[in-house]
């Protein structure tokens, strides 16, 4: 077996071991000496092994109340090196069962924002600012978006995008730290570690507001734009 299927497997298995314990109360987590190396262990697929080890963290972290209501912690997924990265608010119900994140109504619709901007959703990478499912998808308190601020930010720094495109007031709120409200925020660029990012309207927002969506669309071409310069 060669190194990288092996450490993979190893991945693999912590992960379970992780979410065993979770569910017998144990709430506290080592970090293996390996998740550190990973990126040397493993060159070109680094990235994909970083947010491996970073998620099992995040299996087992109790930082916030959020931890004791939740059905699975809602890491992200997509492609480690993706140069475009979605980041939306919270988890919902339907997330919080499958433990992905944008897997309902407002999920398939941003599906189709992505597939209309000829990308699919293996090509970009969707996470949430809170890993954790709000009681009645309540929005998540500033406490628990303090709490949930490194995980974010390590993973942004892992992926690297381009551009993040924050989804709705929360996300670009939390990222961009301004209380302005995402009406007035959405269509223009603004910067966050280093990154360019476009506010735009939540999909769930969207749902409710369908007239709304061309404005989306226009937040959607200015991203097409900014990321075919940098292909240049």
């Amino acid at each position: 077996m060669s190194i990288e299927k092996e450490l993979h497997e190893i991945i693999k298995a912590v992960k379970s071991y992780i979410e065993t314990e979770i569910a017998a109360g144990v709430t506290e987590y080592v970090k293996p000496e390996f998740c550190g190396r990973a990126g040397d262990i493993l060159g070109e697929n680094a990235k994909e092994a970083m947010l491996e080890s970073l998620e099992m963290e995040v299996l087992s972290c109790r930082r916030c109340p959020l931890a004791a209501g939740r059905t699975n912690v809602v890491f992200g997924t997509g492609n480690p090196e993706a140069a475009l990265m979605f980041i939306g608010e919270a988890p919902g119900h339907d997330e919080d069962l499958q433990g992905l994140p944008f897997v309902g109504k407002a999920g398939a619709l941003l599906t189709k924002i992505i597939e209309a901007m000829g990308l699919k959703r293996k090509d970009v990478y969707i996470a949430n600012v809170v890993k954790c499912r709000p009681p009645e998808n309540r929005n998540p308190l500033p406490t628990e978006i303090l709490a949930c601020e490194e995980h974010l930010v390590r993973q942004v720094d892992i992926i690297k995008p381009r551009v993040i495109c924050a989804l709705g007031k929360i996300s670009s709120q939390a990222l961009l730290l301004t209380q302005e409200p995402i009406s007035k925020a959405r269509g223009v660029f603004q910067e966050y570690r280093g990154i360019k990012v476009m506010p735009t309207f939540h999909p769930a927002y969207l749902l409710r507001n369908p007239d709304d969506k061309k404005l989306v669309w226009q937040d959607m071409k200015l991203i097409m734009a900014e990321l075919k310069k940098n292909n240049r």
